[in-house]
């Protein structure tokens, strides 16, 4: 069978009348990349900055696909996934914003990273949202950020691959477009010498193929051939389900830390200071805005001159007197990330200030983690932090009293009440 492929790569790059010879070494497939490259990122753009409209008439991504599907050879049609379906309202990505700036992520993603575990990570985490309409045909714009990692699709491709494989891939979903990818990665290695590592090299072989410009070699019809099939899919399901459980899982973690810097941020208003959130949280979604609502823009010029200034921006949340813009406390949340690096934002904060205008800093943990945190402290590095007065600040107590210390609370003592000493 690799003997009859190898044979049928043969004649297939000999035709001058082949996607080989007509589009894959066709000299403005390249310019395209660029062109492709630059339109999809100002999708992001449009997205990002909510205006890319409810339309697809006239929108960036129009511009972007039409690039794509004016290479005729492969991509004639590649449009047709991408227009509004208004009976369907499909594809759901002009009517709800949400699913709108998750395509964003994708294609930004995407378009940054440069490894493909991220690529497959980025792939399963859209395909787990089941976003109606939006399926594998946007891998033929990731195709044009990742040409040796990201194979394009099409139903030509698709007949082609079952033709020449035995398999049984479908139109529309994501997990058989894996699947695919696999297989094709597999074929694309064995028969490197006569192909290319752009994939798109293989994509146009199985394209022509599924068009019947090729018949494909007669199968060795055996039940190995689907039994293979079907094990590599459901290897792809699991990991993507494996994947799926680590990622909410993550998101979980990330939630509740926003949750508690949400906390630390209202209750720091309703005692009267001002606050400050870390720069790279202030767009976290909270509490129907942002966590940085209500919050200070940029730090006071005491501490934006400090020398460690740019640690001190990624403190999770400090609490300031509004009057002169001193440090009253200053608070990092260790839900599950390293301990070691919020001390020591919390270190370069009080020796920046000279230990005068900090009156608290405070290590806030899940309860199960007190003993995490009193380990790290005690660490030879943190040997004068007994002069700071660091103290632990568990969740529950913050949870459980916070109302209360906002209704009734003033200064700094009702939290230096629910939290304890580490020295």
């Amino acid at each position: 069978m690799t003997e009859a492929i190898s044979t049928l790569i043969q004649r297939w790059k000999d035709d001058p009348h082949s996607t080989y010879s007509s589009w894959f070494l066709w000299s403005e497939r390249l310019k395209n990349f660029r062109s492709i490259r630059r339109g999809i990122a100002e999708v992001v753009q449009d997205i990002e900055a909510g205006s890319f409209g409810n339309a697809y008439r006239g929108s960036s991504l129009e511009t972007v696909v039409g690039s794509v599907a004016e290479q005729r050879q492969i991509f004639k049609g590649a449009d047709h996934a991408f227009l509004w379906k208004p009976k369907l309202r499909i594809p759901d990505i002009y009517e709800n914003p949400e699913n709108q700036k998750a395509f964003a992520r994708l294609l930004h993603t995407c378009n940054c990273c440069d490894n493909e575990a991220e690529i497959i990570q980025a792939i399963r985490h859209i395909d787990s949202l089941k976003i109606k309409g939006l399926g594998p045909a946007v891998a033929n714009l990731l195709y044009f950020i990742h040409p040796t990692l990201v194979p394009p699709f099409n139903t030509a491709i698709v007949n082609g691959y079952n033709a020449l494989t035995g398999s049984k891939v479908k139109l529309g979903r994501w997990d058989h477009y894996l699947t695919m990818r696999q297989g094709m990665l597999a074929l694309n290695a064995t028969h490197r010498k006569l192909l290319s590592n752009d994939l798109g090299a293989i994509a146009g072989l199985l394209f022509d193929i599924g068009t019947d410009r090729y018949p494909a070699p007669p199968l060795d019809r055996n039940p190995a051939a689907e039994e293979t099939w079907l094990r590599d899919l459901e290897q792809v399901r699991a990991e993507s389900a494996a994947q799926l459980k680590a990622l909410n899982s993550a998101l979980d973690n990330d939630q509740t830390h926003t949750q508690i810097q949400g906390w630390l941020r209202d209750l720091g208003k309703d005692l009267g200071f001002a606050v400050w959130v870390a720069s790279n949280d202030r767009s976290r979604s909270y509490a129907d805005g942002s966590l940085s609502d209500g919050c200070l823009a940029a730090l006071p010029e005491s501490l934006a001159l400090l020398p460690g200034a740019e640690a001190v921006r990624l403190i999770d949340v400090i609490w300031l007197r509004p009057d002169n813009g001193h440090v009253v406390a200053a608070f990092e949340v260790e839900h599950t990330t390293s301990i070691y690096s919020g001390i020591v934002r919390l270190l370069d904060l009080a020796y920046g200030c000279e230990l005068k205008t900090c009156e608290g800093l405070f290590l806030v943990a899940p309860d199960g983690r007190e003993g995490d945190v009193r380990q790290q402290i005690k660490r030879p590095a943190f040997a004068r932090v007994d002069e700071l007065g660091f103290r632990y600040l568990p969740y529950s107590e913050l949870r459980n009293q916070r109302d209360a210390i906002a209704r009734f609370g003033s200064g700094l003592k009702p939290i230096l009440s629910i939290s304890k000493p580490l020295i």
